[in-house]
């Protein structure tokens, strides 16, 4: 009988075996091997519920910006140039003469009122209404054939922030956050700066928790109207509040030290203590007297002619801090819903296109720009992902006996910027007039589906079980865009 392990069959085996190795691992590259499917959930200590936590793969991205135009922001007269949509000015969409949408019928194919120039060495051809974002193209990804569900700005808000249509599903940021914690325990893990004019017309629901645990949602406050009821009590010395937190914290544990495992106690008391801790850190974070005149010059934020626009410019600068401070997830809105307003706070452009936009130009243009050279000068680009989004686009028309454009979830823009993306790079096409993507036709799953990966996070194993179901930010849909990445 022939021993088995010797040398010529030790060698066969050795042989077989780094071949099938090597087999394995040119499949995974090549994504041919079956992906794991089973749920990822993090693994929290209930008392520390903002803990930084490991990703599921190497990240690029170790923080997110969001910069959300509410009101649905019109792509034709902002980042999609659309040549033939000057030539066929006055003329009908073809093929759509008796169009009717959200507000009824379309009048004719109107070019934009603002001319659009190349920018960059890469030629990008942007807007006159955004002059400034445009000087910034050459670092930007461009996505122009995002699609969504609906043509309503309060389901549309929705589906941008939670990717669901209805309310009660948990935001980007809460998503975010519960994965994977914060860099900095003193301030809260996920920010949304309102604008200064108000809240998003979907308010709440754009950075809530839904059904993950209550503390991933997202804190609302702006450089205006800053966190409230932080100031220690008049007659309060600091010492004396020192040393009564540090006697409530001692209470607290032994407390806890009763119930073992009772994570829900552990979470109450968990918030309680970073309540506190924002006493400091919240009112340093929103001083914004400690920066230089040419920092406000630079941003706007001493524009005395347009204080809308330096208000929203202090937000800018809120939010470059947030994120310098470690702040996982910040939401800046730009726009508000007013009832009765029309749109003038936002960028509802249904009736005097134009007129509105002409307000809101200047008041997203120079802050934005000014924040994003801001990030890549103090090196934060390099680690932080920065998204601009709407909840969905404009037709190339105008509405009929209107002199503006209507809802338009057929095709619209987005872009990226920083950490993981291409740039300067374009991806994906409206048609030869905007009106519908015809060219890497992108879903928002796939466009939240590329956010989580730069995070680190698989979104079809990033899962949270409810009701029956294993939820997760991407339902059952979305795909990375692997095109956009480095």
């Amino acid at each position: 009988m022939t021993h088995l392990l010797n040398r010529r069959n030790f060698l066969a085996d050795t042989a077989t075996g780094l071949s099938g190795i090597a087999l394995a691992s040119l499949l995974q590259q090549q994504q041919l091997l079956s992906a794991p499917t089973d749920p990822l959930r993090p693994q929290i200590d209930a008392s520390k519920p903002f803990a930084s936590r490991e990703s599921h793969h190497p990240s690029s991205a170790k923080r997110v910006l969001v910069i959300f135009c509410s009101g649905a922001c019109s792509q034709l007269d902002t980042f999609d140039y659309k040549p033939e949509l000057i030539k066929q000015h006055g003329k009908p969409l073809p093929g759509a003469e008796d169009l009717l949408t959200f507000q009824g019928k379309q009048g004719m194919l109107t070019k934009s009122p603002w001319e659009f120039k190349p920018r960059g060495e890469s030629g990008k051809m942007v807007s006159e209404l955004v002059p400034q974002l445009g000087e910034l193209a050459d670092d930007m990804c461009f996505l122009h054939s995002l699609t969504g569900k609906t043509n309503t700005h309060g389901p549309g808000e929705n589906f941008m922030s939670t990717g669901y249509t209805l309310d009660g599903f948990p935001s980007m940021g809460a998503w975010t956050t519960w994965a994977l914690g914060t860099e900095n325990e003193n301030l809260p893990s996920y920010v949304a700066i309102s604008d200064p004019r108000g809240t998003p017309q979907s308010s709440v629901n754009n950075w809530g928790p839904g059904f993950l645990p209550a503390a991933y949602q997202g804190t609302e406050f702006n450089a205006t109207k800053p966190l409230g009821n932080l100031d220690i009590p008049e007659g309060v010395t600091e010492a004396t509040d020192k040393s009564t937190r540090n006697f409530l914290n001692r209470l607290n544990q032994q407390h806890l030290s009763k119930f073992p495992g009772d994570t829900e106690l552990a979470a109450r008391i968990s918030s309680y203590e970073l309540a506190a801790r924002m006493q400091l850190s919240v009112p340093e974070v929103t001083d914004l007297s400690t920066e230089s005149k040419s920092t406000l010059r630079e941003y706007g934020a001493d524009d005395t002619t347009n204080p809308v626009k330096a208000k929203f410019a202090r937000n800018c600068i809120l939010a470059r801090r947030l994120l310098e401070k470690g702040v996982r997830f910040v939401q800046l809105f730009n726009g508000a819903y007013q009832t009765g307003g029309e749109g003038v706070s936002n960028w509802d452009g249904h009736k005097s296109l134009a007129a509105q936009y002409s307000k809101h130009g200047p008041v997203l243009d120079q802050p934005c720009a000014a924040m994003l050279r801001d990030l890549k000068r103090r090196g934060l680009l390099k680690d932080t992902l920065v998204v601009w989004m709407t909840e969905f686009g404009r037709m190339p028309t105008f509405q009929a006996g209107a002199s503006g454009r209507d809802h338009n979830p057929d095709g619209f823009t987005g872009w990226m910027m920083g950490a993981g993306v291409k740039a300067p790079y374009t991806y994906g096409a409206t048609d030869e007039f905007g009106h519908k993507a015809v060219e890497n036709v992108t879903t928002v799953y796939d466009f939240h589906a590329t956010i989580l990966h730069l995070l680190g996070l698989d979104h079809k194993r990033l899962s949270y079980y409810h009701n029956g179901f294993e939820r997760r930010l991407t339902d059952v849909h979305g795909q990375v865009i692997k095109e956009v990445l480095t």
